[in-house]
């Protein structure tokens, strides 16, 4: 079974954007996944379509709607339906490529994208959803970074990448960030190829490759190098 997304917006039409080319395009046109749209006003009540309400106790913006959004998830994920439900917030857990690699591995997800002030605290409760964040920043509503989560996951996706190795040293997927990389031409305005990466010695290759991954590291994310020593082993 292929992997199934389903989308919980106000503006279905950002959907499937830039995932549906490059990549993400060829494998959703290859059926390798699929993306399902939906606009949770259809799940009003009354003529004017309304999803949001003034906040209770008082303060600014609106707030979108327990009821009609329970409405939506409902339809979208029905009982049965094993997909986690992910709601995209900037309060919610960092996104991690550990995870991401744990949602490329199940069947898809049902993404909520809030808009306004945030949602009913009770429907997060009440449907289970799992709050998720792609960064310290704010967007204008969940759906940018929606289009983020996926990309992450569906690259991931069997058969998507062409060389499936491709990612393996990819920043974070050793808990460091990427080594610089180079091509041709040799020399690029005064600048040389480091001189070990033509060498044809590929045990020298990955040892400066390695020392550039935690040299950048520490420069720019000392917080991932501090994680990753908490989780090696302790030597005896």
């Amino acid at each position: 079974m292929s992997f199934r997304a389903t989308v919980l917006t106000l503006y279905p039409e950002m959907f499937p954007g830039a995932l549906g080319l490059s990549l993400a395009g060829r494998a959703l046109d290859a059926g390798s996944w699929s993306l399902e749209p939906l606009q949770i006003r259809d799940f009003a009540v009354d003529r004017h379509r309304t999803v949001d309400d003034t906040p209770a106790g008082g303060g600014a913006g609106m707030v979108m709607r327990a009821d009609i959004l329970a409405k939506a998830i409902d339809h979208a994920s029905p009982a049965g339906d094993a997909r986690p439900r992910l709601l995209m917030s900037p309060r919610g857990k960092p996104l991690t490529q550990e995870r991401v690699r744990e949602l490329a591995a199940g069947p898809g997800v049902v993404i909520l994208c809030g808009r306004f002030e945030g949602v009913d605290q009770r429907v997060i409760d009440a449907r289970g959803l799992e709050e998720v964040s792609v960064g310290d920043f704010i967007l204008s509503g969940g759906e940018p970074a929606a289009l983020v989560l996926l990309d992450a996951v569906v690259r991931l996706l069997p058969g998507v990448m062409g060389n499936e190795a491709s990612g393996d040293e990819e920043s974070f997927e050793n808990g460091l960030l990427e080594h610089p990389h180079y091509t041709r031409p040799q020399s690029f305005e005064g600048l040389e190829i480091p001189a070990v990466l033509t060498s044809g010695n590929h045990r020298k290759i990955a040892k400066w490759r390695r020392e550039q991954a935690e040299r950048l590291t520490a420069e720019r994310r000392p917080d991932l190098l501090a994680k990753r020593a908490s989780t090696l082993p302790v030597e005896k």
